[in-house]
């Protein structure tokens, strides 16, 4: 197994720990922001059917897919073909001074590195062109042949250094000369590109361009540095720094040598550019090697890598696609709503509808075996008409299975149906506030219809009213989550009507107690009891007047004495 970019693969180091670590931070910063919106005992609540574990799976899922694109975008091979490939196009040879004058950095970063990015831009322009690497200091050495294989002279371009040729100096006439021999196919168009500071050192380059001229070899020069030239700083082995000197212990100083570069290229036919700004290799292949006549031929044993890119690609995309489809929340069966409705003038609904037992039925579905209460006998005392054993048992499971709100819901039916109001009041309040809106209007909706329940047993008028104008808003708030509700719009509709007729009973009691305390200043007791017993025949009106009207009775029974 080999990497077609090898380098990216550090990458898998930064990234998904740094991502990691985001997804940690976010998570807290979450978590932070929740609870200064809400109490911390309300969160598990709130968050119900929220599953921690299935989002900690989702980010591991996101990480892993982005640690295999990243393997993708490395371009994982292994092993390949040797091919004939079939070519057309130039035969190009690229020389690169590797002496240690290249160092120099009158350029960035030095000579030698900008070189070496040249030469792999005009690697990217050549297309189908062959190439071939020729390494030269005081001696030159071919260091890759012709050939169309990208990967192998890229490899050998990376690998040169000054100390890829021991003897130091620049040796024009044996880098010229190497290059010539490098050219086996005598029909092919030679070219030689050479990438140097001109500083020759054996004076023979002149007529070495002459004889590869003759040749048939045309020759480019790429001049790298500059006319004010730099000082040489090396470090030897033990990591000392010094400029280089010359034998007489003076610091040497290299320039570019651009008249002899000038006139090389001009004797063998092509042309010199030094190397400035961003277009030099676009105006050398455009202008130099572009317009030259391409050759065909064959060439053996190129390596044609088998790339595998698509394993790891395909592991990226189903990853992401379980991120996507995984959700947050555990499944969940759809929950009915007990109907709880209020009685319609002139019918009588049923207590508990079909859609109280369906309620249970889903909320319950998936419990069997969790826990130690028994959904099951939960249920069959419901549809029994046990609703004590049935509240008690689902109090249990939403005390094992804190984060459902719906057995808490289906313990306030319960304990609704028991006419345990106050059990349900309280069941039906905290399931109001559950994420889930379509339960969320369920709740309203019962705790309205318990709300009005509650009201009916008042034993004062005061009372009566105080809790059905509280259920009231129940009913508005659940006719607001759902609009199609006519149960809930019935209900709000009646109990407003009801809480308007108590007004208007309050105002027909005042006007009596008024008259009756008329007749009493009138010293007609007899005419305020009348009025006050009319009164009394309405049971809540007689439980709040009764002691007023007894006395009226024995204050009257004095005044008024019984005729025989």
């Amino acid at each position: 197994m080999r990497f077609e970019h090898p380098n990216l693969l550090w990458l898998l180091l930064v990234i998904p720990p740094a991502l990691g670590l985001f997804f940690w931070w976010a998570e807290r910063a979450r978590q932070r922001l929740l609870t200064q919106f809400v109490e911390a005992r309300l969160l598990s609540q709130l968050t119900v059917g929220i599953s921690p574990a299935r989002r900690k799976v989702r980010l591991a899922l996101l990480i892993l897919a982005v640690a295999f694109l990243v393997i993708t975008l490395a371009r994982p091979q292994r092993g390949f073909d040797l091919q004939e490939v079939e070519q057309r196009g130039l035969d190009i040879v690229v020389a690169v001074d590797t002496s240690k004058s290249m160092l120099a950095t009158d350029i960035t970063p030095n000579r030698l590195a900008r070189a070496k990015l040249a030469v792999q831009e005009l690697m990217q322009k050549a297309g189908t062109d062959r190439m071939g690497l020729v390494a030269f200091a005081g001696d030159a050495f071919l260091a890759c042949p012709l050939t169309i294989d990208n990967t192998a002279f890229q490899q050998s371009l990376q690998a040169l250094d000054v100390n890829s040729i021991p003897q130091g100096g620049t040796a024009l006439a044996a880098a010229i000369d190497t290059a010539l021999t490098a050219f086996k196919e005598k029909d092919h168009y030679k070219v030689l590109v050479l990438f140097t500071d001109g500083e020759d050192n054996d004076e023979g380059a002149l007529e070495a361009a002459k004889k590869a001229a003759d040749a048939g070899l045309k020759i480019f020069t790429i001049g790298i540095g500059s006319a004010e030239g730099d000082l040489i700083r090396v470090t030897d082995a033990n990591g000392n720094s010094d400029y280089v000197r010359d034998p007489q212990g003076n610091v040497v100083k290299s320039k570019l040598n651009e008249p002899l570069l000038q006139q090389i290229a001009g004797t063998a036919g092509g042309f010199y550019l030094p190397l400035r700004g961003a277009d030099t290799i676009n105006t050398l292949y455009e202008r130099g090697l572009e317009p030259l006549p391409k050759s065909e031929g064959k060439e053996k044993l190129v390596r044609r890598y088998h790339e595998q890119f698509k394993w790891p690609l395909a592991s990226a995309v189903l990853l992401l696609l379980a991120e996507i489809f995984l959700p947050e929340r555990k499944r969940e069966k759809k929950v009915s709503s007990d109907d709880l409705t209020l009685p319609k003038e002139g019918e009588k609904r049923s207590s508990v509808s079909g859609m109280a037992g369906a309620l249970i039925a889903f909320a319950l579905l998936g419990l069997a075996g969790n826990t130690s209460a028994s959904p099951a006998d939960a249920l069959r005392d419901y549809k029994s008409g046990n609703y004590t054993n049935a509240f008690q048992e689902y109090e249990r499971l939403a005390q094992v299975l804190t984060n459902d709100l719906r057995l808490i819901f289906n313990a306030g039916t319960a304990a609704y149906r028991g006419t345990n109001f106050d059990e349900a009041v309280k069941a039906f309040t905290l399931v109001a506030a559950a994420p889930d809106l379509k339960l969320q209007q369920q709740a309203y909706y019962n705790l309205g219809n318990t709300q009005y329940r509650m009201g009916a047993a008042a034993k004062d008028l005061d009372g009566l009213q105080a809790t059905w104008e509280t259920a009231i808003k129940s009913y508005e708030r659940a006719a607001t989550l759902n609009t199609n509700d006519v149960d809930a719009a019935f209900n709000l509709a009646f109990t407003k009507n009801s809480v308007e007729q108590i007004k208007a009973f309050r105002e027909a009691m005042r006007r009596a107690r008024a008259d009756a305390d008329a007749a009493v200043r009138q010293r007609n007791y007899h005419r305020a009891v009348e009025i006050m017993d009319a009164l009394m025949k309405n049971q809540i009106a007689a439980k709040q007047f009764e002691e007023f009207t007894k006395k009226l009775k024995d204050i009257d029974a004095i005044a008024t004495p019984h005729q025989p």
